[in-house]
């Protein structure tokens, strides 16, 4: 028997009834209904079997009960229908353990399984299963045959993404599968709506046959325009890095070598940027740390987002900073459907080269919809007349009220992807002296700007949201850019 389908989900497939009705109906054909030891057996009369996960509806004392979950197994063969480049070996390693299944619980299990782990390696595009009973007729014996279906040797797209306040139009070529074992390697071509563009090249190999452990490697060079603190750049480089998971959470190492070539963007930059202008060399080691237990990336109604990552630059190349930040931020649902946040962010960063200070595009900047609201983007902490400076050190506390919009228009329809919100944030931005902390952060502390407001936020699925709110800021300090009033921002990662 082969199912036309496979199920949309666990459950669906662990409770597929064609395999059922097969195995009853093949069961009744061979005169051989025997119950497992759970099962129980009248012999007056038996006229029907009645399964635990397809119960009846009328109770008959002629009925033959049997537990089709803790059925006996023994997997005959196992057969993998519709390999072309996957790798035989890969295939295996995942099919394997079907041959040690005992009940037909079991097998149902392993063998669903096996369909995702293949999936998730990238093998296949789409895996079919069908179970049957063994042709040499042999007590509780069984066949299992995926069909698979394989990935397009090239494939591509155009689509658009969104980023910090940013647009992008991204033209893509990719291979996946390209090497046999869940390679992947990809060409991509990105266009901004604030005069970046960029293209890369991406490799990615799982390892020891795991979704969750791979090694990727990645050539780009990206352009981009900052105004908000008069300057351009260029970057060519290289990167490397592995990604596995732990008990804890999920560990990203990188290293990266990227040459630098910043320019003024106009006429009236100030001399501050001007004078960080030219080409420059940065060899960094990156770790990144994250546990995350939200159940929405965009707007989550429980769980908590923990991140953090330390940065060595000074692998060679003229460019030397130890650097460290991370944010976390804990979700809570409310009576009537609200929904509490609470953010914390934080950073710190430091030159190794006493003759030398952080350049302006490794340095931290805070302000805008998406960091501190109330305020332009990148419009908090020191400035050369209207170019922001950024910092090498900042923190960032927000909290949160999201709840449905009044008298609940739309509900159940487009309304649930509208949520009222009503928040309060602070934050600061600047430059601590390391030979008096003491006193640097006192006055760090002191000169804290903060905001508060609400609105009304567009959640678009898992791919971004939408804010609109009213801002009225608190306190601002002098040379910050300040934007009370009506402030609309975009983006996928909001504090």
């Amino acid at each position: 028997m082969q199912t036309n389908q496979p199920c949309k989900t666990g459950l669906d497939f662990l409770f597929c009834i064609e395999i059922q009705q097969f195995i009853i109906t093949k069961l009744l054909s061979d005169q051989a209904v025997a119950a497992p030891p759970s099962g129980i057996i009248n012999d007056s009369q038996p006229t029907g079997i009645k399964t635990t996960s397809t119960p009846s509806a009328k109770k008959d004392d002629n009925v033959v009960k049997l537990d089709i979950d803790k059925l006996p197994v023994r997997v005959q063969r196992i057969v993998v229908d519709g390999l072309t480049r996957t790798k035989d070996d890969i295939v295996i390693k995942e099919i394997k353990p079907l041959l040690n299944a005992k009940t037909f619980d079991e097998l149902v299990h392993l063998s669903y399984n096996a369909k995702v782990k293949m999936e998730r390696l990238g093998l296949f595009k789409n895996v079919v299963i069908a179970i049957d009973v063994s042709k040499d007729n042999k007590e509780y014996g069984y066949e299992v045959l995926f069909e698979v279906q394989e990935f397009r040797r090239v494939d591509g797209g155009i689509h658009t993404s969104i980023s910090n306040n940013d647009g992008s139009l991204d033209f893509q070529l990719k291979m996946p599968n390209i090497l046999g074992r869940g390679e992947r390697f990809s060409l991509d071509y990105t266009v901004g709506t604030k005069r970046t563009h960029g293209y890369s090249a991406y490799f990615k190999k799982p390892l020891n046959n795991n979704p969750d452990i791979f090694l990727g490697s990645t050539a780009y060079q990206f352009h981009g325009e900052y105004p908000w603190s008069g300057y351009k750049q260029t970057d060519r480089g290289v990167a490397f890095d592995l990604t596995f998971p732990t008990i804890l959470g999920s560990h990203n190492i990188q290293w990266e070598g990227v040459w630098r070539d910043l320019r003024a963007l106009a006429r009236d930059t100030s001399f501050s940027v001007r004078e960080q202008a030219g080409h420059s060399l940065k060899s960094s080691l990156k770790h990144t740390f994250t546990i995350d237990t939200r159940d929405d990336p965009i707007l989550p109604t429980v769980g908590v987002l923990w991140r953090t990552s330390q940065e060595y630059a000074g692998l060679g190349g003229n460019v030397e900073f130890a650097k460290q930040d991370g944010m976390f931020q804990w979700n809570t649902s409310l009576p009537l459907d609200a929904i509490f946040q609470m953010s914390l962010a934080g950073g710190l960063m430091r030159t190794l080269d006493p003759n030398t200070s952080v350049s302006i595009s490794d340095r931290f900047f805070l302000g805008g919809p998406l960091t501190l609201r109330g305020f332009n983007l990148k419009g908090c902490g020191p400035h050369s007349y209207d170019n922001a400076l950024g910092g090498e050190s900042y923190w960032l506390a927000a909290a949160h009220l999201y709840s449905p919009l009044p008298f609940r228009p739309g509900k159940g329809r487009f309304g649930e992807l509208f949520k009222t919100h009503l928040f309060l944030n602070a934050g600061n931005l600047g430059n601590l002296d390391f030979n008096n902390l003491s006193t640097s952060f006192q006055d760090f502390a002191a000169s804290l700007r903060w905001s508060f407001g609400c609105g009304v936020v567009l959640c678009m699925g898992r791919i971004a949201r939408l804010e609109l709110n009213y801002v009225v800021p608190m306190r601002v300090q002098k040379g910050d850019k300040a934007n009370p009033g009506l402030q609309f921002g975009i983006g996928i990662q909001f504090l």
